[in-house]
């Protein structure tokens, strides 16, 4: 593809992701491609809804992120409002979705420019809501201790039907998740969740969240949800410290949406995306999350090495017992596959075989 303008969505707080933004904008110059700021604000300024930045940023068709995944997060919603491709640098310390380290952004650029690139799609989720998300009046304040200033709450989208059953369609994707969870420490929050129409179960625990494979080794992960490979197509539900047996993730079809209802006797429960809370519901409502007719276009320049990465930044251990000297990091095979293999995704083969 030849790249025509460049969104560059940067960690401030990183002076690497500073100097490789630098980098960034020098090439765009010399290139004579566009090259505009994105998702930046300053003191007292609100944050815009992922459509008006687009917009105002003249609709980039590559979005490239500087900072860690949290950093590649910010670019997603972006990218995924425009169907932009996204290229995600790194220079966090546990990520699993940035692609290239800062000292190779010019030479990923230059592949890209070229078109000598691989482009892996990825599930992302968005939600139907019995009523349009708010945040009460206040907690603006309490949300940019610290941090940021918060996303708005996601507008309705006009073109989608609306029905009494089936709630408003709001504006948004995530990548990683989307979570329910409680508003006060003291109190949990009671839900009743449906998969596929149907009710699994009614928990009352301080979260319930819905992932996408990418975002199996986020939040699930730390909930004690399986990791999956990001090239599935699955939808993982996982309770968050459950007052009940049954405590497991379970994982749905790409078309079968989860819906959370909150219950009469419940506390008011936060929603949150991709980490970042964007409204409250009271008793009685509800919202349903499913697979986006979109998806994320992430630019690969290699095959990616998912389950190595696994290894590396879980910073797996092999139990004692099995420690074998003929353990080797990949697969030893040193010849083509056969043909009933051949359809499988399989490492290259070492570069001195034909």
């Amino acid at each position: 593809m030849s790249v025509q303008r460049v969104g560059v969505v940067v960690h401030g707080g990183r002076p690497g992701a500073v100097a490789a933004a630098d980098v960034v904008r020098r090439w765009c110059e010399r290139q004579e491609v566009g090259c505009v700021a994105i998702d930046v604000w300053g003191e007292g300024e609100q944050r815009r809804d992922a459509g008006e930045e687009v917009d105002a940023a003249g609709r980039p068709d590559l979005i490239v992120t500087l900072g860690g995944d949290g950093t590649f997060l910010r670019g997603a919603r972006l990218a995924a409002q425009n169907d932009a491709l996204v290229l995600g640098v790194d220079l966090g310390t546990l990520g699993f979705l940035t692609e290239v380290p800062a000292d190779d952004v010019e030479c990923a650029l230059d592949t890209i420019h070229r078109g000598q690139v691989d482009v892996e799609t990825r599930l992302m989720l968005t939600m139907r809501a019995s009523c349009p998300l708010e945040l009460p009046e206040g907690m603006e304040m309490l949300l940019r201790y610290g941090r940021g200033p918060a996303l708005p709450p996601p507008p309705v989208r006009p073109e989608c039907a609306v029905a009494r059953d089936w709630g408003v369609a709001l504006n948004v994707t995530a990548l990683n998740d989307i979570v329910l969870e409680k508003l006060a420490r003291d109190r949990q929050v009671a839900l009743g969740v449906y998969l596929a129409g149907r009710l699994l179960a009614s928990y009352s625990a301080d979260a319930v969240l819905v992932a996408t494979p990418t975002g199996s080794t986020a939040y699930s992960f730390a909930a004690g949800g399986p990791v999956i490979s990001p090239r599935a197509d699955a939808i993982i539900f996982t309770p968050v410290a459950p007052h009940m047996t049954f405590n497991r993730s379970v994982i749905a079809a790409p078309d079968e949406a989860v819906a959370l209802r909150v219950l009469r006797h419940s506390g008011r429960a936060a929603v949150s995306v991709d980490g970042q809370l964007r409204g409250v519901l009271d008793p009685g409502d509800w919202i349903g999350v499913y697979a986006a007719p979109q998806r994320l276009r992430v630019v690969r320049l290699g095959p990616t090495d998912f389950y190595g990465r696994l290894r590396e930044r879980m910073r797996l251990t092999d139990a004692p017992a099995a420690v074998d000297a003929d353990v080797t990091p990949m697969w030893p095979h040193t010849t083509p596959a056969p043909d009933d293999l051949a359809h499988l995704r399989l490492p290259p083969l070492p570069a001195d075989v034909d």
